[in-house]
């Protein structure tokens, strides 16, 4: 049996591809599991600049898998529960990993792929790219998937295509906010090293750190707070080893030590 999902590492930048191309990549425990235990590894290896998601096979994740589903639907509340928990901590995981995230998204991309596309910094995908939220049409909701969802379409967008669970392609995803950029197939993987390149040019810690400002940001609160928050942030970074590094370059004229690629 091969593995569920493959470790492809190359200097810094690792790549994470679900390995399950018969059944579309769809996700069942045991691709959980891994996913979110090689996300756990890389969120602690400060060699690892950037993370990279693909599928193999024809789809990138067709959401969960219908068997899994099967079983589930004659187990018990606690069953389920455990089950829906473990995809929450996976989603968490991604959302949160203080390391860029870039989606290389083609083919289906339904339920919880949408959910890890919307996880993912920076998402690109081709234009035979497929999207789905077909979860009210089994009677169920992406309730799971949906913090990262709603955040990255809106909560507008949200209502439409949680409620119709209609299909949409690749144009559509990028016109809502789903991803980022569409470029076709035969750039796909040219787009996602310019985006790598792009991401292995900035300083490693403010590149961890951006997410965390982002959702800080975005989730407001005291403004007064906020800016005494921002203002210790941007302090620190000033006085830290990176922050010294990188003006010392700009002033100098010449590449940041972290710019070489490992």
């Amino acid at each position: 049996m091969s593995d569920p999902l493959l470790l492809e590492r190359d200097g810094p930048v690792l790549t994470l591809r679900l390995n399950r191309p018969v059944l579309h990549n769809a996700l069942d425990p045991t691709l959980i599991e891994a996913l979110t235990r090689a996300l756990l590894d890389a969120g602690g290896d400060d060699g690892i600049r950037a993370v990279v998601l693909a599928g193999a096979g024809a789809s990138f994740c067709a959401g969960a898998d219908l068997q899994r589903m099967r079983a589930m639907a004659d187990a018990g509340e606690h069953e389920n529960l455990a089950d829906a928990l473990a995809l929450a901590r996976l989603m968490r995981t991604l959302d949160e990993l203080p390391r860029p995230t870039i989606a290389r998204v083609h083919g289906a991309a339904f339920g919880g792929g949408v959910g890890l596309v919307a996880c993912c910094d920076i998402a690109i995908a081709s234009p035979q790219a497929r999207f789905g939220l077909s979860e009210s049409r089994l009677g169920l909701l992406p309730a799971v998937i949906s913090p990262y969802v709603v955040a990255a379409i809106g909560a507008r967008q949200a209502r439409r295509w949680f409620a119709t669970a209609e299909p949409f392609d690749a144009g559509t995803a990028l016109q809502i906010g789903l991803v980022h950029q569409e470029v076709p197939a035969s750039q796909l993987d040219l787009a996602v090293a310019r985006q790598v390149e792009l991401l292995l040019a900035v300083a490693p810690q403010a590149a961890a750190m951006a997410k965390a400002l982002v959702r800080k940001t975005a989730a407001g609160g005291d403004g007064h707070a906020q800016d005494r928050d921002n203002a210790a942030l941007i302090a620190h970074l000033r006085a830290s080893a990176e922050g010294r590094e990188g003006l010392s370059a700009f002033l100098d004229k010449r590449p940041p030590a972290w710019a070489a690629r490992e």
